[in-house]
């Protein structure tokens, strides 16, 4: 995604009248305005990706307080998780599944990995590769089968 794609969506949210989203993507509208006046250039889709995983991340952490504190406050997390969505469908897609193994297939045939010791190059190549877009947990299970 990038800016244009991001101001398009706010305009869509504001005619759909949809506040909650409408609030979200203004939200990362900000957080790219301060990173073009802090640093004084263009950003790029990965600072907006970054900023979007930024609020899923202060989103998730006030959801799960606030879920520890009781059920006191039902209609501010039911709004959050709604929260957590519209963040999540403005990153990209991540790589899971067949995809994501057989992206890690093709990095073990790549720099011949071949022990658990590997791991940590493994994960270190599939996450530049795709920026960190992809189901970690999930990694982590299929290349520790993988990697004996």
């Amino acid at each position: 995604m990038d800016k244009t794609e991001l101001l398009d969506q706010i305009k869509d949210a504001m005619r759909a009248k949809d506040k909650n989203r409408l609030s979200i993507l203004r939200q990362v509208n900000q957080a790219i305005k301060q990173i073009e006046v802090d640093e004084r250039r263009e950003v790029t889709e990965a600072d907006i990706v970054a900023a979007v995983k930024r609020l899923q991340k202060v989103t998730r952490e006030e959801e799960e307080a606030l879920e520890k504190a009781g059920a006191a406050h039902e209609d501010r997390i039911a709004m959050l998780k709604e929260q957590s969505q519209v963040l999540a469908s403005l990153l990209p897609a991540q790589l899971e599944g067949d995809a994501l193994e057989a992206r890690i297939d093709a990095i073990i045939a790549e720099q011949h990995l071949e022990t658990r010791r590997d791991m940590g190059k493994l994960m270190a190549a599939l996450n530049q590769e795709t920026n960190g877009n992809f189901d970690k947990r999930a990694a982590a299970q299929m290349a520790g089968a993988k990697l004996g």
